[in-house]
């Protein structure tokens, strides 16, 4: 038997059972050897009863010195044990004849449980236990600690202990599961061999640390986790090298046409701008695709940035594609890049769901040098290029890798495949950024844009909501323009959230003074972008939106922002929501208006956007209150999620694990397929990315 064999080549294991183990990710036989224990059992000495402290998971052998069932509010079989040092109860809710029969005075049981505070002492309520003849034959302990399983319904913990035992017995078979990583590699980070890690995880001897096992910290769970974490790192740095290896239109102009571009814009770029500028003009001079990631916060201006390596690729003879995950970000986009590249003579097409014209696809199929802006329509089937140069994605996490791919493949052809330039408004941790995009290049714009003014964040609760209306008025009669945020469309009783219809008649009623405009996802398209395009332009004082205005809009006249259930959204989403004030050069305030009480985490979210508007500390932040997964979009982007390993917790393994991979790459390449097909499963996920 294999170790990638399915899980049904091991004894006991039928169709039925296979269907709960593929519940839990546990498809091939090695699978049972990833799937960690949750916590462990001390199984391995009896305790004495006087030792027992509330709380304490233990096993002990202790003779029955009574045995009856009380009726009370609740019928239960109570059982009275000693063991000389101390006594202790063990309760049953659920028994029968034959159960009482066992328990007699006199007789000796051996238990597992949780000790408990009862009315009258230490309790284990529903314990496991067996009788046993004498103390002696109880006394005999496990040889080491007892894992506790994730499992599912009809998979008992006794069954999953055997199934894992068969496999552990395996290990022993020569070349079974080899150890993928050099002993160079692991003597680097004084992890053990792969084999002594398993058997650690899965039966810890009496001495281990069994918090540290169940925490990741333990070294034979940090030896998993590096192995996959090298194993993700290879596979994207594979991918990288094989993408690098193609050709790609040399973009190598006299630079005339970006210099009249600079002169046009009305300021100065940052100098983080500029640097990020080089970086993607140093790229597109190659004869091999970029593949760079443009991390900027709110307003740091990277649309500037797309638009200078745009105007490139036109000054150079070809296409630009950029794609923008809705509309209203489109539409924004296109005006921006229309008001600058216009009067260079570069054309700006237009082309979204709902919007395109035939001259327009006529230009762009012909080749003419240009820029598309638009949403996922631009890799659809009527959408064509003739000489697709350069492809743009902004807010990267919003499109799954497929739709991505798809956009990069309109511009395959002689002259190779087009550079890729993505961009993301959600900063990432380094280490994080390490592990997730070891595949790409990636530049920080750090620095905001002169002007941009400070925004003071308060959080409110809902009581004062008469106060949070009268300061909107305020706003309003002073001539500046407000945000009401609502996180929900319909009407939520357990969310305690207000619709957007009925916040917009609400704040009408209160504000009679003041235009109120509406905008939601549910709203027709044309209704909707009447709405935003009646407040960029004033004619509205007041939008009551949901958060489908969390990217796209620029109304530097808007300086208060009111976000009703703000304990509900994530920091990422917030500090979004955020940066649509103070885009111009009066005091601008953001409201985080919230319902008590609030949870925990709700209240460090709302205490960090108060402490700072540093998008990378607020990314820091939300990776420990949220998790890697969440913070990366990885439902939207398709990465593969990590089995051992926790990209906050083994966060300090990623840099030694992206030195490895390149090692395994240059000198044991062969390695990286049986690494790849071990974490990221038979379909290589990153192999067509």
């Amino acid at each position: 038997m294999n170790a990638d064999d399915p899980v049904v080549s091991l004894e006991g294991i039928g169709p039925a059972l296979a269907d709960k183990l593929a519940g839990l990710g546990v498809e091939r036989v090695a699978d049972l050897l990833w799937h960690r224990p949750l916590r462990y059992e001390d199984r391995t000495r009896v305790a004495s009863l006087a030792s027992l402290r509330p709380g304490l998971h233990a096993l002990i052998v202790a003779r029955i010195e009574h045995a009856e069932i009380r009726h009370g509010r609740r019928r239960s079989l109570l059982v009275s044990l000693t063991d000389g040092s101390g006594r202790l109860r063990l309760r049953f809710f659920h028994f029968g004849d034959r159960q009482v029969r066992a328990l007699q005075a006199g007789g000796w049981v051996r238990a597992f449980g949780e000790a408990r505070a009862g009315p009258q002492g230490l309790e284990m309520v529903h314990p496991e236990y067996r009788v046993v003849a004498d103390r002696g034959a109880g006394e005999r302990v496990a040889p080491t600690l007892t894992p506790v399983y994730p499992a599912t319904q009809g998979l008992t913990q006794a069954r999953l202990r055997h199934l894992v035992g068969q496999v552990l017995a395996m290990l022993e078979r020569p070349g079974f599961l080899p150890d993928p990583l050099p002993a160079e590699i692991r003597d680097d980070r004084g992890l053990p061999d792969l084999h002594e890690a398993l058997r650690t995880i899965h039966a810890p001897p009496p001495e281990a640390d069994p918090a540290a096992l169940a925490a990741g910290t333990h070294p034979a769970v940090r030896r998993l986790a590096f192995e996959e974490l090298v194993a993700h790192q290879a596979s994207l740095r594979a991918r990288r090298r094989a993408l690098q290896a193609l050709q790609a239109p040399p973009l190598r102009p006299d630079g005339g046409l970006l210099r009249r571009f600079h002169a046009g814009l009305g300021f100065e770029p940052t100098a983080a701008q500029r640097r990020v500028i080089g970086e993607i003009l140093a790229d597109l001079a190659h004869g091999r695709p970029m593949l760079r990631l443009v991390q900027g916060d709110v307003g740091s201006g990277k649309t500037v940035v797309a638009a200078a390596a745009a105007v490139t690729a036109a000054e150079a003879g070809w296409q630009t594609a950029f794609m923008a995950p809705t509309e209203l970000l489109a539409e924004q986009h296109y005006a921006s890049l229309s008001a600058w590249l216009a009067p260079l003579g570069v054309p700006v097409w237009l082309v979204t769901g709902r919007r395109g014209d035939a001259e327009a696809a006529a230009a762009m199929a012909g080749g003419e040098p240009g820029v598309a802006v638009g949403t996922h329509a631009l890799f659809q089937e009527g959408a064509g290029f003739g000489r697709l140069g350069l492809t743009v994605i902004d807010e990267q996490h919003r499109f799954g890798v497929h739709q991505r791919l798809a956009l990069r493949d309109k511009g395959t052809g002689d002259a190779g495949m087009p550079h890729q330039l993505i961009m993301t408004a959600t900063p990432i941790p380094r280490t994080l950024a390490m592990s997730a995009y070891a595949d790409l290049d990636t530049s920080v714009i750090d620095e905001l844009p002169p002007g941009r003014t400070p925004v003071t964040t308060v959080a409110v609760p809902d009581s004062r909501r008469g106060e949070v209306v009268d300061r909107i008025a305020a706003a309003c009669a002073a001539g500046r323009q407000a945000y009401w945020v609502c996180t929900l469309i319909e009407e939520s009783e357990s969310l305690a959230a207000r619709a957007a219809e009925a916040t917009a008649e609400e704040l009408a009623q209160a504000l009679p003074a003041a235009q109120v405009g509406l905008a939601h996802g549910r709203m027709k398209a044309d209704a909707k972008e009447r709405a935003m395009r009646a407040f960029k332009e004033g004619r509205i004082d007041l939008l009551v939106a949901t958060t489908v205005i969390e990217v796209g809009v620029d109304v530097p006249n808007a300086s208060l922002m009111v976000i009703e259930n703000a304990e509900r959204l994530g920091l990422a989403q917030l500090h979004q929501l955020r940066g649509r004030v103070g885009r111009g050069d009066v005091e601008s305030h953001c409201v985080l208006l919230y319902q008590p009480p609030l949870g925990e985490i709700a209240r460090r979210r709302l205490a960090v956007l108060r402490e700072t508007a540093d998008g990378f500390e607020i990314a820091r932040e939300d990776l420990k209150l949220r998790g890697p997964g969440e913070v990366l979009g990885r439902r939207q982007s398709g990465a593969v999620a990590f089995r051992v390993a926790d990209l906050l917790r083994d966060a300090d393994l990623a840099p030694a694990a992206q030195a490895a991979a390149d090692r395994l790459l240059t000198a044991h390449p062969e390695v990286v397929d049986t690494l790849a097909a071990r974490w990221l499963g038979a379909d290589r996920r990153y192999a067509d990315a």
